[in-house]
């Protein structure tokens, strides 16, 4: 019965693994259904994510600021005050806020994000950061972790140098940028250390802010403290967007790498395929975002009664839509179990859609060519190192990805 194949688990060990089986069952026979652990509907249908994503009048972003229901799972009596704090402090972030105060903030960094921009500031320094983490590496044998060794390492450079962050406290920052992730975990004092990462990069973050709005200078961390300056955003919001920005700066790219190269070593003729020929690096940084995409969902609330892919919704209920399972969707893409490097349309939508298309996917895309040409056009196709069937993945809701990814050749 469909009841019995049904079950709350996201994060279950078979679903960190592989969930895209779970997936295409939901979307034939249960394209929206209820989780009762998360307190959510859960929408998988390409179509039905797609037009979620479109209509923000009927599903909002504002999900903190709109839930007044108790935290699912549930978290200890202790980390209560925590949670509420994070609440309050998160519902600064423009991705979680409507307009207008979404336009307002987003506008206040919108041009710095433009393709051009993106690709004169960034991708001489991308190209250069890589070419230095790749150096000690011999090209015909030899072995590295990607993730540790590479992945890891390059988007926090790129995000924290734009934001202005002094080198030798990157480190320091992508400890507790990945402490934040710990809101996406099941653990009842989740939100406890959350919190602690939040206060220790605000009281970080706050005097460099003070010093940009009497001298700013050409980074990302002037830009928002002008904003501040010229009335557009508040401190709180300035503090708030600097954290999702380191946050969402590097976490998608690591994860982007990380998926995409272990996607190329089972597909080594993909891998090669791109070695000889790097005018398809655009369509396989589409094709590898979309086939393993490193954000899994975009939580809503129903602003209204409303009816999604036959499903009744009432007003105020969450709906977390799941983007991996859109973009499996064999309703939207032809054979989307497998790789293919030259798929073309390819309407993917790991960066979202409508008015909350992500922001920084300019960046995130460039980073993600920048690496695909250099690991394949250095390297012969990767080998697992261990067994690709054991390998840990982060038992996060937000972000798909694997702890450590050994590799040889």
């Amino acid at each position: 019965m469909l009841k019995d194949r049904i079950h709350d688990e996201l994060l279950s060990p078979e679903n960190l693994r592989n969930p895209y089986p779970y997936y295409a069952m939901l979307r034939e026979e249960a394209p929206v259904y209820w989780n009762a652990k998360f307190d959510t509907w859960v929408v998988t249908s390409y179509q039905a994510v797609v037009w979620a994503l479109r209509h923000p009048e009927y599903f909002s972003s504002e999900v903190f600021l709109r839930d007044d229901k108790p935290p699912s799972p549930p978290i200890s009596e202790e980390d209560f005050p925590k949670y509420k704090f994070n609440l309050d402090y998160m519902n600064n972030w423009f991705i979680r806020r409507d307009r207008p105060d979404h336009l307002r903030m987003r506008r206040a960094v919108h041009p710095v994000f433009n393709p051009k921009y993106i690709d004169n500031r960034f991708r001489a320094m991308v190209q250069n950061i890589i070419q230095d983490l790749l150096k000690d590496f011999d090209p015909e044998s030899d072995d590295m972790d990607v993730l540790k060794d590479f992945a890891n390492a390059m988007p926090v450079l790129v995000i924290a140098s734009w934001l202005g962050m002094p080198g030798e406290d990157r480190e320091f920052i992508r400890t507790l940028s990945r402490q934040l992730l710990s809101l996406d975990q099941e653990s009842p004092d989740r939100h406890t250390r959350v919190h602690e990462a939040i206060t220790t990069l605000n009281d970080y973050v706050n005097p460099l802010v003070e010093q940009r709005v009497g001298e700013p200078s050409d980074d990302l961390l002037s830009v928002l403290a002008i904003g501040e300056r010229e009335g557009e955003l508040s401190r709180e919001e300035v503090l708030g967007n600097t954290l999702l920005l380191l946050i969402a700066g590097h976490q998608t790219t690591i994860n982007l790498v990380g998926n995409g190269t272990m996607a190329l070593m089972k597909n080594p003729e993909q891998w090669n395929m791109l070695k000889e020929d790097d005018s398809l690096l655009v369509r396989a940084t589409e094709e590898l975002l979309r086939y393993d995409s490193p954000v899994k969902r975009a939580p809503r609330i129903a602003l209204e009664d409303i009816e999604l892919a036959g499903q009744k919704i009432r007003e105020g209920e969450k709906v977390m839509v799941i983007i991996n399972a859109a973009n499996r969707d064999p309703m939207a893409f032809e054979n989307p179990e497998d790789l293919d490097i030259t798929r073309y349309p390819n309407p993917h939508v790991a960066f979202g859609g409508g008015i909350h298309h992500c922001l920084g996917a300019n960046l995130a895309r460039l980073e993600g060519q920048e690496a695909f040409r250099a690991l394949t056009r250095k390297f012969p196709p990767f080998r697992f190192a261990s067994d690709p069937d054991q390998l840990e993945y982060h038992n996060l809701l937000n972000i798909r990805g694997v702890v450590s990814l050994p590799a040889e050749w």
